[in-house]
């Protein structure tokens, strides 16, 4: 996925420094060069690069720091902030309320995915229970209200358009008249877009945004537009007040740092990214846990609003009691597994694991590893209810793995492999004994109730190490409820 690569390297970079010795001012500056050098490469504006490095340099004194100061962890939490700050403008983005007429106008390029992003925007709104509507406004590209017909008829949303009228205004003063009347609580209008900036687009942009009063514009923009998007995204914020930014495409190979770092040209908070071509493959956008995520740390509390998302209520205290208790059987990954195809793009779902993604869901082979647990969901079928609920691995004999693999139709290999990934995940799921799991709404108490054991059990060798082992750990704990802290480990559970 985008950006992979630029926490890799952001995270080698903090793993370098923690092996260092003594932390002086040339560790601290060829990790700061390296850092840099990753978000040049990932098309990030050079002044955001140059002018991140000055504040951590300016945060972190080490001349001024007191002897036994943990340097390392003050660093990691300088290196954290700044890069929140450069994704976050620092005002929250307009939000739609429920039962509350609402426009909401598109901007943005050609080809930057904006009709296919105003259905999954309004599929996204629709289940969560606003009633949601589609107005073609684009009347330059061939075909755009045929896409829109199509997307809008298969998430059974309503849309309007014209085959005949020429005129974008026209078209879009009377779909926002129609649905207002229709009750509609979220209508959102998709207008043209150009294969290049021009005084026509923006001039029409203006008559639409004029004539319709859109309470929010929001601007499209292409993850792989690289250094462009500074200007681009500047030169749109200059034609319409846009409000939020939505980055789409983080599903490919692109370097995407550029349309992220577009937040400092138009000011607006990032509020999507889309991850796929489907209409679930598209996440809301939170800096901290995104960050997080971006360097290994996971993010606990998206997780955790996952399950309470597609977990039946019945059965949320009964998973959450046996996350507790550190007891994991063959049964209980199956209904996970099940779980997890119903949570959306399954590389999000694993991302949010601290030190789970690289194992079951190696980056840019999302589609195998969805055919893979299928594939293990077919060999438990063919589990007898004993095996499925036994929690000694000796009890898989090879006699039973024989006759599981005739059952299911797959070869003893893959039976033998999908033990093995239940013996993995077991072992994680046993460092989870004796947590307490917040109940939704209450994610913040996830990092009061962690103690320090519980924690380093949870975080991968690796990120205890950068913190500075289980001292560096003891400190950050007792600082978990001030804002920094809180944010720095949003991801592992604290206040967002």
């Amino acid at each position: 996925m985008v950006l992979a690569q630029l926490g890799g390297s952001i995270s080698r970079a903090l793993a370098q420094m923690s092996n260092a010795t003594v932390i002086d001012e040339k560790v601290l500056s060829d990790c700061l060069n390296e850092i840099s050098r990753a978000l040049l490469q990932s098309d990030v504006q050079f002044k955001m690069v140059r002018d991140m490095q000055a504040n951590i340099k300016r945060i972190v004194n080490l001349e001024t720091l007191a002897a036994g100061t943990n340097k390392r962890r003050i660093i990691q939490q300088a290196v954290f902030t700044e890069l929140c700050n450069m994704l976050d403008p620092g005002k929250p983005s307009f939000t739609p309320k429920k039962g509350k007429p609402c426009v909401v106008m598109f901007v943005g390029l050609q080809g930057s995915g904006k009709t296919t992003t105003c259905t999954k925007y309004a599929f996204y709104h629709q289940r969560k229970g606003f009633k949601p509507a589609l107005v073609c406004a684009d009347t330059f590209r061939a075909g755009a209200f045929d896409q829109l017909k199509q997307n809008a008829t298969k998430a059974k949303i309503p849309f309007y358009g014209s085959y005949m009228e020429s005129d974008p205004v026209k078209i879009a003063v009377e779909g926002v008249e129609r649905f207002k009347k229709e009750n509609c609580d979220l209508i959102i209008v998709d207008t043209s877009g150009r294969h290049k900036q021009e005084a026509a687009l923006f001039e029409e942009m203006r008559q639409v945004s004029e004539a319709t009063k859109p309470d929010l514009v929001i601007f499209v923009m292409d993850s792989s537009i690289g250094q462009a998007a500074f200007d681009q995204a500047q030169a749109f914020k200059q034609s319409v007040s846009v409000g939020a930014v939505i980055v789409t495409k983080m599903d490919g190979h692109a370097k995407g740092g550029g349309a992220l770092s577009a937040v400092a040209a138009t000011k607006s908070p990032v509020i999507f990214i889309g991850t796929g071509e489907h209409i679930d493959e598209f996440e809301v956008f939170d800096v901290k846990p995104f960050v997080s995520r971006l360097l290994g740390m996971g993010d606990w509390s998206g997780f955790m609003d996952k399950i309470h998302e597609v977990v039946p209520t019945d059965q949320q205290p009964e998973l959450l009691q046996k996350l507790s208790e550190g007891t994991f059987t063959l049964r209980l990954m199956y209904e996970q597994f099940q779980n997890i195809l119903k949570m959306g793009p399954i590389g999000q779902v694993f991302s949010m694991l601290p030190g789970f993604s690289s194992e079951l869901m190696p980056k840019g082979h999302e589609k195998e590893s969805q055919a893979k647990i299928k594939r293990y969901m077919t060999m438990m079928d063919s589990m007898t209810d004993a095996e499925l609920d036994s929690t000694n691995p000796k009890l898989m004999t090879e006699a039973r793995i024989i006759r599981i693999a005739r059952g299911s139709g797959r070869p003893i290999r893959d039976v033998v492999d999908m033990l093995e990934e239940y013996k993995r995940l077991a072992k994680i799921w046993s460092k989870m004994k004796g947590l307490k799991i917040p109940k939704k709404g209450e994610m913040s108490a996830l990092s009061r109730n962690m103690n320090v054991q519980h924690m380093s059990k949870v975080l991968p060798p690796q990120m205890l190490k950068q913190i500075g082992g289980m001292s560096g750990l003891q400190s950050l704990m007792k600082q978990m409820g001030s804002k920094e802290m809180g944010g720095m480990f949003g991801g592992m559970g604290g206040d967002k």
